[in-house]
């Protein structure tokens, strides 16, 4: 098959690339390559897939190029697509929520729009576990209450979720929101935790902690992700929504601890207070996904922690 993954130099985008190559599609990466973080390191991510054998075209755009968009899917027939892109990060976008808004909801708006128009009519659409905002029922389950949302980054994957409904209620367009949990692994972004605290305990430098420690995230090894992503293609499903998470929590200190164990560095902490738009804990019920997608996360904390670090310091030297 031939398919669009929108966010296709990003850390997810790449590796769901790579994976289809491996299964024998035709790939074709829509991404911007925004300063959101260094361009350079998506440039690099793109250089990793094309190694991957198969049939590999790179489109650089800007999603809220309407016409841009429109082109990209008039000049090509897709079967279907991954829209991975968008502006992330809860923090960042408490500064600039408009931003969020035109990136993530307008920019889905244009890929529904010209996949209406233009033909494929399945679509699976990255939405996020913020969604779930300050949720006392633990784990969440895709069937609870989610008007709760505190940033304007969750309010942005809300939307997101009410347009792919829309668009299958009304055009009968197959869509599958999916709801990630905390990805790690290989080509994490540089401004998440893990990748984050690496970089600083490797430097000397002090981490960021914000609160006491306690804070918990249901941390999926980015394997595990993909391997969610690519069971949604395989299956028609009208419109549904899916938490794909590991299902198990681990606090914030714990993280810290499994960082330093496997870099043999100890940490400098520097502590602060919690942030706002942070919830305390997100911890996914993925028993929809097990009995639908036959969704099964294999990577537990303890492995996907040393793989990454093995990743990290590979990168590391190569840059030293």
């Amino acid at each position: 098959m031939n398919f669009l993954v929108t966010g296709g130099a990003g850390f997810i985008g790449s590796h769901v690339c790579e994976r289809l190559l491996t299964e024998g599609h035709s790939v074709s990466a829509f991404d911007d390559l925004n300063d959101f973080y260094s361009p350079g390191i998506k440039r690099k991510n793109l250089e990793e897939i094309s190694r991957a054998s198969g049939n590999f075209e790179f489109l650089q755009g800007d999603l809220v190029d309407r016409k841009a968009v429109e082109e990209v899917f008039a000049a090509r027939q897709f079967d279907q697509v991954i829209h991975l892109a968008a502006r992330a990060g809860v923090r960042p976008s408490l500064e600039e929520p408009a931003l969020y808004q035109r990136v993530n909801v307008e920019g889905t708006v244009n890929i529904l729009e010209a996949a209406r128009k233009h033909g494929p009519r399945k679509i699976t659409i990255a939405s996020s576990s913020s969604v779930y905002g300050v949720n006392a029922k633990v784990p969440f389950s895709e069937n609870d209450p989610i008007f709760s949302a505190i940033s304007p980054y969750a309010a942005s994957k809300l939307a997101c979720e009410a347009l792919g409904h829309v668009y299958h209620h009304v055009y009968g367009m197959d869509v599958a929101m999916l709801r990630f949990f905390t990805v790690y692994g290989p080509r994490q972004r540089p401004d998440l935790a893990i990748h984050k605290f690496a970089s600083l305990i490797t430097a000397g430098s002090p981490i960021p902690v914000f609160g006491d420690g306690t804070t918990a995230r249901d941390y999926t090894f980015v394997t595990d992700t993909v391997d969610g992503i690519m069971a949604c293609t395989r299956k028609e499903f009208g419109f549904e929504i899916f938490n794909l998470g590991e299902s198990q929590t681990v606090t914030l200190s714990r993280l810290i601890e499994l960082i330093e164990g496997s870099l043999g560095r100890k940490a400098i902490l520097d502590r602060k207070p919690t942030q706002p738009g942070d919830v305390p804990i997100t911890y996914a019920d993925i028993s929809k996904a097990r009995s639908k997608l036959g969704y099964n996360p294999r990577v537990k904390i303890d492995q996907g922690i040393p793989m990454f670090v093995d990743w990290f310091r590979r990168e590391y030297n190569r840059g030293n």
